[in-house]
């Protein structure tokens, strides 16, 4: 049973309680579960699939595999995924000590120091999310996600309870835009949605390939250059795929919404107000961003 268990390391701050909260803030997720405080998913590493479940431990995560004994480089890949899906590597000191000189910040990272930006480590999975969500509110975003994942996606059963796999690129990019049509995608967001799948599977287009040129300006530029995606849905990728601390959805409604909120205002505030606000939140964008949004649930 000992080698079917991990103990993770993490930071002093973390907060296991605040990544719980961003985990289920919407019930129609369908790729994770969460239930008495443990975190469940399915997760695909070539060939094999682990079931993990995800604990608070005495200062330290456990992670248990709860499908039968992983081999080494499933548990290494295991490991690495759900610290980096959590975020338990990034020290934020620097950022809290900009958030106590920030009068929006300074309250929100107080009453919610410890929590970390929880990603998604898919490229696939994390451009599709993105443009899924492109001008629609969050509650059709995860029910459009749940109809994609659970018309083409995978499943493992365990002791009698089913638990999601996003499809992979080769499988999605052999989809119609009619069928995603059918389940109430947009034309337009069908076709990008499959012209990433083929980009992906075709491997013209790749998280390390992106982390390769080494200039997250550069790599969000190169997602732009796909026909569907733009500035915000390169922005919002490069904060929760490929790690980018400064990463701002500047036109991000969701933003607006918390800032606005968090000033008293009636009215929402303008571009050059919330660009403004950004200059003051480098190279701690993305975690500013991230820390708002959790004021909205």
């Amino acid at each position: 049973m000992e080698d079917r268990l991990v103990r993770l390391a993490v930071p002093q701050d973390y907060s296991f309680e605040h990544a719980l909260g961003y985990l289920q803030r919407n019930e129609s997720e369908c790729l994770h579960q969460v239930e008495d405080r443990t975190v469940y998913k399915a997760l695909r590493i070539g060939n094999e699939t682990a079931l993990l479940a995800i604990e608070e431990g005495n200062g330290s995560l456990t992670l248990r595999f709860l499908n039968g004994s992983p081999s080494a480089a499933l548990q290494e890949e295991a490991v690495s995924f759900v610290r980096e899906w959590l975020d338990l590597d990034s020290r934020l000191e620097d950022f809290y000590a900009l958030s106590a000189r920030d009068p929006v910040l300074q309250p929100v990272a107080e009453q919610y120091r410890g929590l970390r930006l929880v990603g998604v480590p898919s490229l696939l999975e994390a451009l599709c999310w993105t443009v899924i969500g492109q001008q629609i509110n969050l509650s059709f975003a995860y029910t459009l996600k749940k109809r994609l994942v659970e018309t083409f996606g995978d499943s493992l059963v365990h002791q009698g309870r089913q638990y999601m796999l996003f499809p992979g690129a080769d499988r999605l990019a052999a989809v119609s835009r009619e069928e995603l049509q059918a389940l109430k995608f947009s034309r337009f967001k069908a076709e990008t949605l499959l012209a990433v799948a083929r980009l992906i599977a075709e491997k013209e287009l790749s998280k390390e390939q992106l982390l390769q040129m080494g200039d997250f300006r550069l790599a969000e530029e190169r997602l732009m250059e796909v026909r569907g995606i733009g500035p915000w849905t390169a922005q919002y990728a490069s904060m929760r795929c490929l790690r980018n601390p400064d990463a701002f959805p500047l036109t991000d409604v969701g933003l607006h919404h918390a800032i606005r909120m968090r000033l008293g205002q009636t009215a929402k505030p303008s571009l050059p107000q919330v660009e403004a606000m950004g200059r003051a939140w480098q190279p701690w964008r993305a975690y500013a961003t991230f820390y708002l949004w959790r004021t909205l649930y």
